[in-house]
């Protein structure tokens, strides 16, 4: 794949640090890994488990750590964090596509926006939105009315803003992201039919936050749902009426907040990962992939609940001793009573 620059090493040392061991006149212009690279690329080796395919790769130079530096002698970057170095390089080889400024003929837009936002086809731009300078609302957009929108963010094809909620600068929503929709609220009546609660609070997401696609964020009932600066929220994610999600959080797909949980600075949670409803989550805090979050937790740490793949019959029969463990609790406890009734009597 080509990129939209070509540079020397020497050159990208200066811009992004580290240290360069072979020519500085190499050239490179794209980022790629090991197995696929070719003659132009730049790779890199995060584990030595890879050094064979190190060993076999083509690309013209590599990023390496500081303990890897023998493991080639053509051309490397040495720097403690190569993963690091190679997102930093991925975004000069591959900077987003200039979108023109401007509003496409069959957009309907009923707020005043700066000459430099593009909003494309068929988006609506509902009245009293106050947009940025050099925001990007893709085609097919809706955007409610009362909806703050930062400068310099991008709104992917298709996306959804309800009334008044606030988005910050510099963020990124990819397609199919609802933001302020309707959280779960009903009260039940003495008929046991639901009576819906208004949700009238809305949602605040912070500067250079990212949502990706199908990702949802629920108003709030009477307060607004928070995305602190720095949120990375992958697809396929909810996020529940009241919740609050502290700066630099990320998480994995498919994980989901109920309604009223607040989560600290930091934290990373895995894929599929769910949090019971009105809990509190710390400050940098690593939550496995799977794992049901059912209290809150104040330490920080690495927190894992679920149980690992099985083969059926394995699992049948443990299951079957779970199914017992009362039983043999209570047994327990009646021995632990007759041995202290015998040892009391010698």
């Amino acid at each position: 794949m080509q990129s939209a620059m070509e540079t020397t090493l020497g050159e990208l040392v200066s811009r992004l640090g580290g240290e360069l061991v072979g020519d500085p006149a190499v050239v490179v212009r794209q980022i790629a890994a090991l197995d696929k690279a070719e003659e132009g690329d730049l790779a890199f080796l995060v584990s030595p488990k890879y050094r064979a395919a190190l060993d076999a790769s083509r690309a013209s130079a590599f990023i390496l750590s500081p303990k890897a530096a023998d493991f080639t002698d053509r051309p490397r970057i040495l720097t403690p964090d190569p993963y690091l170095y190679f997102a930093r390089a991925a975004q000069l080889f591959n900077p987003p596509k200039a979108v023109p400024a401007g509003i496409h003929p069959s957009a309907v837009v009923a707020s005043e926006l700066p000459a430099s936002v593009s909003v494309g086809p068929n988006a609506v731009v509902g009245v009293d939105c106050h947009i940025g300078e050099g925001a990007v609302v893709g085609a097919g957009c809706l955007i409610g009315d009362g909806v703050s929108i930062g400068a310099g963010s991008l709104l992917h094809a298709g996306v959804k803003i309800y009334d008044g909620c606030t988005i910050g600068a510099r963020a990124i929503l990819h397609s199919g992201a609802v933001i302020g929709a309707d959280g779960l609220g009903f009260a039940r009546d003495a008929d046991k039919r639901w009576v819906k609660i208004p949700q009238i609070g809305g949602v605040v997401i912070g500067d250079d936050v990212e949502i990706g696609a199908n990702t949802t964020v629920d108003r709030g009932a009477l307060e607004d749902t928070v995305i602190g600066n720095g949120v990375k929220l992958d697809n396929l994610i909810h996020v529940a009426h009241n919740c609050r999600v502290g700066e630099d959080t990320i998480m994995a797909a498919m994980a989901g907040l109920a309604g009223s949980t607040t989560v600290g600075k930091r934290v990373q949670v895995g894929g599929k990962a769910g949090f019971s409803g009105h809990l509190e989550v710390g400050d940098d805090i690593v939550i496995s992939a799977d794992t049901n979050v059912t209290k809150s937790i104040d330490r920080p740490g690495v927190y894992t609940a679920m149980i690992p793949l099985q083969p059926h019959a394995d699992w049948v029969k443990n299951f079957s001793h779970l199914r017992r463990l009362d039983a043999m609790a209570e047994r327990v406890r009646e021995l632990e009573k007759k041995l202290a009734e015998q040892d009391k009597k010698s």
